[in-house]
């Protein structure tokens, strides 16, 4: 499948676009009119630049308001067209995008604009280029792909064609079964782009809040395979317009477009061709007869957390917590003396030392694979996947352009291989097995027999990289996205959106916070910082009474819980006043639903990391989100008390 983006979904400027483009893979781009205008550079130079990088210019657009007019204005837009026919020449391209009017048209007849795109095709024609007429949403007399489609089949011109694409269809929820009826050479060029459920106008919408496929809500697998099944052999584009995108790291954000894409591309790859009206069909052929379509390793979801690896400073304050929360010390890495593992049953918890004299392997890894200098403090490094096949997750990873982490191991060393997430964590990937992994023999014996295991992981992300963490646990680890919700806190409202396996033996909320500053944590890779917004592992326990006990008389720094929270408690559930009190004395917070209970208490913050315990009784599967405010406000008064 050939790739293109267009340059507006790339920060800089456009020399710094095409290298990032031809960096991460594309195969083409698409020039944004503006991103032109404001370049030095002559056309000429930017074509030869795109010859030197590899890189195919295949469209040029948008060009605006042509149709719908009077013949005087239309006159005078055929010339401003025949302008960029002749700069199209001189940077090489022969596609233009026409989108629909929205300004400056006048006459709501279909029989003038037909007449007029068979003018421009006629005009377009002697230079060599193609027209992809594009209906925008908001288009004044022409909104809809399937009317823009009309317009172009009644041209009947070989240059006037139709560009598809995906915001525009989508946002206005309009019919897809008549993307059948376009032969697919009248297809001249289709964009991608996926969004957020948004309720707003569409046209802030559309300039604000467009992201990559696989980062919104929209089903774009259906809508690439209709289009496929058209016999579309042209570039698959993406054309987002993101903020975020804008003012982030060009080659990152490129890198992410392209991983979107073969993500879509391989969700389509292997599907049988069955008819788009859900009809059952007896034979199988090539659902996309066009494209080239790409597969990528298949890979089962993660049957669990096989360890969470945390990186400190703060040793003795770490273990000590690790320690009150009734962790066993297994033992020191047998060729890594500043490595150690703890375990509560099926809890493991790696914890690595930083220090100045000796490197730990935390170091951050650029889009270059350089690494940057190990860094003090208190942060989750890394989460280690039980996975089916852990050759196939890797060489998945790979493919889908994720930087492999990496790892000093003597020759006795199980291999064990990772990539950088977008947070610049580490993810492992471990060869699921029935009984105790093998690179537990390296700290020692297994030998807790408790049945505590890892709940739940719960991570802070960057602002400007939340939509691409999204696509990174989708697209490498097939974990499903949970309808996002807000969470009040003291700084604002936290957005929160959970990343589960079916079984949910999987589940890591994604939290971003509305704290403007930031930490830097080279140790979480690829030049990344985490947001003043901890992050916590969360354990399960059989009787969190007794945990929390033994907690206490070793000396845990609980997170504290305000009087007001169980007053209210004892209103919302009517509880029995010897079982609130005990909940009281031992710190712990208490949900419930038709389903069953949730009991959890919270450790203070170390770093950026803290500790939840929890027990579930019945089928409870939620995370006691009416608690997370409390939890917020708690840890926000203590952070203060600890800055003062």
């Amino acid at each position: 499948m050939r790739t293109s983006i267009a340059t507006v979904c790339l920060s800089g400027t456009l020399e710094e676009k095409l290298r990032a483009a031809a960096r991460a893979g594309f195969d083409g781009v698409e020039i944004f009119e503006q991103d032109l205008v404001v370049s030095p550079d002559s056309p000429e130079a930017i074509a030869e630049l795109a010859r030197e990088l590899g890189i195919n210019l295949d469209l040029y657009q948008p060009f605006r308001d042509l149709e719908g007019v009077d013949e005087a204005q239309f006159k005078k837009n055929l010339a401003r067209a025949e302008a960029k026919f002749r700069l199209m020449a001189r940077l090489g391209i022969d596609t233009m995008l026409l989108c629909s009017n929205v300004s400056t048209a006048t006459i709501a007849d279909d029989g003038v604009v037909v007449q007029q795109l068979r003018r421009l095709g006629d005009l377009a024609d002697g230079y060599g280029v193609d027209i992809a007429y594009e209906a925008l949403a908001w288009g004044r007399f022409v909104s809809e792909y399937d009317h823009a489609w009309d317009l172009v089949k009644g041209a009947d011109h070989p240059r006037i064609g139709t560009c598809l694409d995906s915001f525009h269809i989508l946002s206005r929820n309009t019919d897809l079964s008549r993307i059948a009826e376009i032969s697919g050479d009248k297809i001249f060029f289709l964009q991608l782009a996926d969004a957020p459920a948004l309720t707003m106008d569409v046209l802030s919408w559309s300039r604000h809040h467009r992201v990559f496929p696989g980062e919104g809500a929209w089903d774009l697998s259906d809508f690439l395979t209709r289009v496929a099944a058209t016999g579309y052999s042209g570039p698959v584009s993406l054309e987002v317009f993101n903020d975020s995108f804008r003012q982030g790291d060009t080659n990152r954000t490129a890198v992410d477009g392209l991983r979107s894409l073969r993500w879509l591309e391989a969700s389509i790859a292997d599907q049988d061709a069955s008819p788009a009206d859900g009809s059952d069909s007896s034979s199988s052929v090539d659902p996309a007869p066009g494209l080239d379509l790409r597969p990528l390793p298949e890979v089962d979801e993660p049957h669990g957390i096989n360890y969470v690896e945390l990186s400190t400073d703060d040793l003795g304050a770490l273990t000590r917590q690790i320690h009150q929360l009734g962790f066993q010390f297994i033992g020191f890495h047998r060729s890594k003396p500043h490595v150690q593992l703890w375990l509560r049953g099926r809890a493991r918890i790696i914890v690595s030392e930083v220090t100045d004299e000796v490197g730990t392997g935390a170091t951050g890894a650029d889009e270059a694979g350089t690494t940057s200098a190990p860094v003090n403090g208190t942060f989750l490094r890394g989460i280690g996947f039980d996975v089916a096949d852990s050759r196939a997750a890797m060489e998945r990873a790979a493919l889908l352009h994720a930087v492999e982490v990496p790892r000093e191991q003597a020759h006795n060393d199980e291999v064990l291989r990772g990539v950088f997430a977008p947070d610049g964590s580490e993810v492992f990937f471990h060869q699921s097995s029935p009984t105790t992994p093998a690179w537990i023999q390296e700290f020692g014996h297994d030998h807790d027999e408790q049945v505590s295991h890892i709940d739940h992981v719960n991570l802070a992300q960057p602002s400007n990289h939340y939509d691409e963490a999204v696509l990174f646990y989708t697209s490498l680890l097939a974990l499903h996205a949970e309808p996002s919700q807000d969470v009040p806190s003291p700084s604002g409202l936290v957005r929160s959106q959970v990343m589960s396996s079916t079984d949910g033996s999987v589940r890591m909320p994604l939290n971003v916070s509305p704290q403007p500053h930031v930490e830097a944590v080279a140790g979480r890779g690829i030049g990344s910082v985490v947001e003043a917004y901890p992050e916590h592992v969360a354990v399960t326990c059989e009787d969190i009474f007794h945990t929390a006990a033994t907690a206490l008389s070793r000396g845990l720094d609980f997170l504290p819980v305000p009087q007001n929270y169980y007053e209210d408690l004892d209103s919302r559930f009517d509880l029995d006043p010897d079982f609130l009190h005990r909940l009281q004395e031992n710190h712990i917070l208490y949900d419930r639903d038709e389903r069953g209970e949730f009991l959890h208490f919270y450790t203070a913050t170390i770093g950026s990391v803290f500790f939840e315990m929890i027990e579930r009784r019945g089928d409870y599967l939620g995370f006691g989100a009416p608690d997370a405010p409390v939890r917020l406000a708690a840890q926000h008064r203590k952070n203060g008390q600890l800055s003062e």
